[in-house]
């Protein structure tokens, strides 16, 4: 009987551990900054959404839900939001996520020098704690888009203890997500743990999460299939026909309010005084020299929607009588030679990545027809964007993600006061309007004063839509719990490796 029990003893020893589980995702670009007050690009949300838990989150229905905050209600005048936060929430270093540290979160937001948020909160005037799990938001003016806001990285909490470290907080972000950070090699990977003490743990079924940026889609793509990772974002539209023969993965397909987006410099410094910025009918004349079908049939696969609007068609703001005029390119050079130009040259700046490159190449051959003479510059995301604030720039493609409140899909591009707002474009009566539609929640009020907005800033063009994404993710055959959403990011609720 003794030998049995040493035997057993001794196999128990030397019995494996339980095997943890690694998901690796393969994203397009890498983060410039973990830290939710300067972050600038897609990429980090994708990379947050693992990292630091919101007071808000967004459902695939694009309603709100809760997340760090379980309940929320308006007073009746609009001028305060309150906010129950969620009973016995940690952040990663353990400490309680309560009403003050909320405060202190949000304060840095509205007013820290560093802060990218200032102006997404400028509304809110004072944040008061009630008690230990009530905050309430005390606004200047009402101020509807304010749930939308905290469901991004303005509502992303982080622990008071690292927020005195103001811009060295990127390199260590304690915050209260599902994973907490362990290493983070540049350009190379982000690696992540799981957070034991999340309120959420029980529905995170990877131990362990990689990020590995991988810019070119192809090969994030052909990694998927070698096996090298489990779950990819954006796949390219050229790439899937491959994909969805392949039965080694699944593709899975969503909608999207993220969309592609032309900016002009209008007043942005010297280049804004070129003929693209300087003359509306010079931009009018572009537009009436590109055909966006043609461009999503050759560059998309015809995957993507065509639209000139920040609001995807058939959802309510977004308005179907106001679509792009038909490609005429006489009527263009008609356009051109009324603003005494014969032909207008300008530079169009491009992030570095195959699908923007193909877009940026038919638009100037499109364009050329119309009387331009295109110049194509393709730079890194970041150079991209340091150059367009600086007002470096004529012309710029960008993408933005998309909100679920219609005042973040255009207000910040196009207000006077926009943090986007890289040309430098200002229309008073454009402002009041935007205003306007920000204090009301009426959905019927709130579509005429974006309409009128809509005529204004469809005239003077300082702005130019393309398309409205669709989002494709791939993973292994075999992952099973991912829900896509509007939005783009990825969810790790519920998601499982395979066995």
């Amino acid at each position: 009987m003794r030998a049995f029990h040493l035997a057993a003893a001794l196999s128990l020893l030397a019995a494996p551990a339980l095997a943890q589980t690694t998901l690796r995702i393969g994203i397009g670009a890498d983060p410039n900054v973990l830290d939710p007050a300067q972050s600038g690009s897609f990429v980090e949300r994708v990379v947050f959404s693992a990292l630091c838990d919101k007071l808000v989150d967004v459902g695939p229905d694009l309603q709100f839900r809760a997340e760090l905050a379980t309940a929320w209600a308006w007073a009746p005048d609009g001028l305060a939001l309150t906010l129950t936060l969620r009973d016995g929430a940690r952040f990663h270093d353990g400490s309680v996520i309560d009403a003050a540290a909320v405060k202190a979160n949000l304060d840095r937001y509205r007013t820290a020098r560093e802060s990218r948020r200032r102006s997404e909160l400028r509304q809110v005037s004072e944040v008061q704690v009630v008690d230990a799990r009530t905050v309430r938001l005390v606004l200047s003016e009402p101020f509807a888009p304010l749930l939308s806001v905290l469901s991004d990285r303005a509502g992303m909490m982080l622990s008071p203890a690292v927020l005195p470290m103001a811009e060295r907080i990127g390199e260590n972000p304690v915050c209260s997500g599902p994973y907490r950070l362990t290493r983070r090699v540049a350009q190379d990977r982000i690696e992540m743990e799981k957070h034991a003490g999340h309120w959420n743990a029980a529905n995170m079924h990877a131990d362990r999460l990689v990020f590995l940026p991988i810019p070119d889609n192809n090969v994030r793509l052909l990694n998927l299939r070698g096996g090298q990772l489990d779950l990819i974002e954006r796949v390219a539209p050229s790439d899937l026909p491959a994909a969805e023969r392949d039965r080694r993965i699944r593709v899975v397909a969503g909608p999207s309010i993220a969309y592609q987006t032309i900016s002009f410099n209008i007043a942005g410094g010297p280049l804004a005084q070129r003929p693209i910025g300087a003359d509306r009918r010079v931009r009018e004349a572009f537009e009436l020299s590109i055909d966006r079908a043609i461009i999503n049939q050759v560059a998309m696969e015809g995957r993507f929607t065509p639209n000139n609007q920040p609001e995807a068609p058939g959802t309510p703001y977004h308005f179907a009588d106001l679509a792009a005029p038909a490609r005429d390119p006489a009527r263009a050079r008609a356009l051109l030679r009324a603003a005494g130009h014969d032909r207008v040259a300008f530079t169009l700046k491009v992030a570095n990545q195959p699908m923007e490159t193909q877009i940026a190449t038919i638009i100037q051959s499109m364009a050329a027809e119309g009387g331009f003479d295109v110049k194509i510059e393709t730079l890194e995301a970041s150079t991209m964007v340091a150059s367009t604030v600086r007002g470096d720039y004529e012309a710029a493609m960008a993408i933005w993600s998309g909100r679920p409140d219609p005042d973040g899909n255009i207000s910040f591009w196009l207000a006077s006061d926009g943090f986007l707002n890289w040309g430098k474009y200002a229309n008073p009566r454009l402002d009041t309007l935007f205003a306007e539609a920000r204090a009301v929640t009426d959905t019927a009020r709130r579509q005429a004063l974006y309409r009128e907005a809509a005529g204004i800033w469809m005239a003077e063009r300082p702005h130019m839509m393309l398309f409205h994404y669709r989002w494709f993710w791939a993973m292994r055959a075999g992952v099973e719990g991912f829900e896509p959403s509007p939005d783009g990011i990825i969810r790790l609720a519920g998601l499982r490796l395979p066995r």
